[in-house]
């Protein structure tokens, strides 16, 4: 009798977060999920032995979680959050508030009702500016709630002390504290056992994606983003399919190495995929790969039927063959986004219902169908009634007494029923069959931009470094090549962590530079993404020769400056509030003068910081580029190349760092000519990150360094 198989892949993944040569993570959200759903998805099944299912599970996710496993991640989120609530710094307090409610109000604030009345309490506050409201007690109970609101059901069920913290919700002990993080790293240690358990038994396949989840149809050639969006700007060709081999080759060794075999299947970054890249998909072992339905339907040149999306195909082409099945597309966001506002038997039974009614000519021909279900395995839930898992059971259980369906890996559906032929992949990802979300826009194009000239740079320097340095360089490379920080830029997603994502991915691309012995490109101390910041410039009016020494000695000596004073209400780099609160400029006709007036409260961490100037000719020319080590007190000019060597007798570069910041550098040594007019910029950096940038965007400009021309 023909059957209906079911094949949910669920695609556990998150970008990498660590910063190599700080060894910090940048953001939390492997850990989070680690705790709600990587083992919780996986356990869930152990109540169900008769479903099957394929997990998979992206590598560099994968050792991010052991690595929080083994207790040796530094993560900055945690480390406040366990930090007793009386010892908390102003700054640690404001990062709290920012960073503790970025949870679904519905299903994960206002289901424990001490975590919705401090939300209540933090937006009522947001306009004051104000958190002094929030005394040592609501801060401990926000540090616990922002933790356990992700904690696993089965944990806030079954563990005696979990549950009775959400029991009590409030008042709240340092020992409660301590206790949540050691309780923290237990959840974690359980995350790959149980997946190496659930294997072992054969109730699981384990897939996996390249190691930083790259597109990789673009990695193989950017401009194949023409093909399926034809007209589209790109920016200049990338091309290393090496690289895609790579990622591809380290992958598969890894999951291999941790789970016991390596994976046949493959789920292509974001289901992107091309001739090029299943070739090399083939040559590296993998036996399946997955796409979408729209991919299906422009391979085809027609909108698939149902007769022929529900079934696997084989592509062979130059020798080369891999099993292909295709999502339903339709179905599969039906989970993602829609099932969460119903009932959960409800939902489950619509779900299995659409099903059936796909399937019923199929199976009324005498044929099998195959259902391929694809989908993210941990963001969905937050949305859900109890992370999704009564949804789970329902659908589950149904499933489980269905005789006319089972639950069946990817791996055994394949053996099951024999693939239709194919011998070409349009190229195209799960979205839009084309790979618009990463390539095309301003933004993407910059980024991509960037990362081509690191890979140029690592070709033609790696050579002249040791092992250990070229390894690192390429890694940082491999992680820049992630799909993620694309994900984020242009205009098609917003997240308030979209300066984080910038930040970290310039920071990635700096970092293969450090390990080249490089000094970074300056323009990664400024943001990718284009963010509105309104800022007020205005050019000298007249001569200045201020007294270099780091104070205002005189209102008058910097009179006539021009002047640059940034938008507090932008968001900045790193995500904090801009550093610089103004920069005032000027020139006497032979020197450029430059004042820097810091925000309050930042000094001994603008002590332990380098400022970066650079400046050119305004006609054009090279850049002249100066490196000012910051020492509250004082300021020393750790690195300067200039353009022009300066006269002998005279001291090209002045700086002095006091209340304020005071530099002045002789013309002839940015090459400039007297009278002419110049442009510049300056970045603040800090253990190798960028932390603010003047101006955001561009430079700022002096028309001419002539003081009878700008005081006429």
């Amino acid at each position: 009798m023909p059957q209906i198989y079911l094949c949910f892949l669920w695609h556990m993944h998150q970008p990498f977060y660590k910063d190599l040569i700080s060894g910090e993570y940048k953001l939390p959200w492997t850990r989070m999920h680690a705790l709600k759903d990587y083992y919780g998805m996986a356990r869930l099944l152990e109540e169900f032995p008769d479903v099957r299912q394929t997990f998979n599970l992206v590598p560099s996710l994968v050792a991010q979680v052991e690595e929080y496993a083994s207790g040796a991640a530094a993560d900055p989120f945690l480390t406040v959050a366990l930090k007793p609530a009386e010892s908390l710094t102003d700054a640690d307090r404001a990062f709290l508030l920012r960073h503790s409610f970025y949870s679904d109000p519905h299903r994960m604030i206002y289901r424990y009702p001490r975590y919705g009345e401090l939300f209540d309490a933090w937006r009522a506050q947001k306009a004051s500016g104000s958190w002094r409201l929030f005394g040592p007690q609501e801060f401990r109970d926000l540090q616990m709630w922002s933790q356990l609101a992700w904690f696993d059901e089965e944990f806030q069920a079954h563990d005696p002390e979990v549950a009775e913290w959400v029991r009590r919700g409030r008042n709240f002990s340092v020992a409660d504290q301590r206790r949540m993080g050691e309780k923290q790293r237990e959840i974690v240690t359980r995350v790959a056992p149980e997946y190496q358990r659930l294997a072992s038994a054969g109730q699981i396949e384990i897939s996996t994606t390249p190691f930083y989840h790259p597109i990789l149809p673009l990695l193989c050639d950017s401009d194949i983003a023409a093909v399926s969006h034809p007209g589209v700007p790109l920016p200049p060709s990338f091309r290393y399919p090496q690289d895609a081999g790579l990622q591809l080759n380290l992958a598969r060794e890894f999951i291999g190495r941790h789970f016991g075999t390596p994976p046949a299947g493959l789920w292509p970054s974001e289901g992107s995929v091309s001739d090029e890249v299943f070739t090399i998909a083939s040559e590296a072992g993998f036996q399946w790969a997955a796409s979408d339905s729209g991919v299906l339907n422009r391979t085809l040149g027609r909108m698939a039927p149902v007769a022929d999306l529900y079934r696997p195909y084989r592509w062979t082409r130059d020798g080369r063959s891999l099993a292909v099945v295709f999502r339903d597309h339709f179905l599969s966001d039906l989970i993602g986004f829609v099932y969460s506002k119903m009932d959960p038997a409800a939902a489950a039974e619509d779900f299995l219902k659409r099903i059936r009614e796909n399937c019923a000519g199929i199976l009324a021909s005498g044929r099998d169908a195959l259902a391929p279900i694809i989908l993210d395995g941990e963001n969905a839930w937050e949305y859900y009634l109890q992370n999704g898992r009564p949804f789970l059971r329902q659908l589950y259980r149904r499933i489980s007494e269905d005789g006319s369906m089972r639950a069946v890996t990817v791996g055994e559906a394949l053996r099951l029923i024999e693939p239709e032929p194919l011998n070409h992949i349009f190229p195209g990802s799960w979205i839009g069959a084309n790979f618009d979300v990463w390539i095309g826009a301003a933004e993407d194009n910059q980024a991509w931009t960037q990362l081509l000239r690191a890979r140029q740079t690592f070709d033609s320097v790696a050579p002249g470094v040791s092992d250990e340095q070229r390894r690192m360089a390429r890694e940082e490379l491999l992680i820049a090549e992630g799909s993620d920080w694309c994900w984020w830029y242009g205009p098609e997603h917003e997240s308030p962590n979209r300066p984080e994502f910038d930040q970290l991915y310039r920071s990635h691309l700096a970092n293969v530079y450090r390990f080249l012995n490089l000094m970074p490109p300056e323009d990664l101390s400024r943001p990718i993404l284009r963010a509105v910041a309104p800022a007020l410039h205005i050019a000298p009016s007249g001569p200045v020769a201020p007294v270099i020494d780091g104070h205002v000695t005189s209102y008058f000596e910097w009179i006539g400056a021009g002047l640059y004073r940034a938008d507090n209400r932008s968001g900045s780099m790193h995500g904090r509030e801009f550093l610089v609160h103004e920069a005032m400029f000027g020139s006497d006709g032979s020197k450029f003068y430059m004042r820097v007036d810091f925000h309050p409260g930042f000094e001994q961490q603008l002590s332990s910081m380098e400022l970066r100037l650079a400046a050119q000719p305004l006609r054009g020319g090279a850049a002249s580029q100066v490196a000012i080590a910051l020492s509250h007190g004082s300021a020393r000019v750790s690195v300067a190349r200039l353009a022009v060597p300066a006269p002998a007798a005279a001291s090209p570069i002045e700086c002095a760092f006091g209340r304020v910041l005071e530099i002045g550098i002789a013309l002839s040594a940015l090459g400039v000519a007297p009278g002419d007019g110049l442009r510049f910029q300056f970045s603040l950096w800090q253990a190798s990150l960028p932390m603010d940038a003047v101006p955001q965007q561009g430079w700022l400009e002096m028309p001419t360094t002539d003081p009878v021309e700008m005081g006429s």
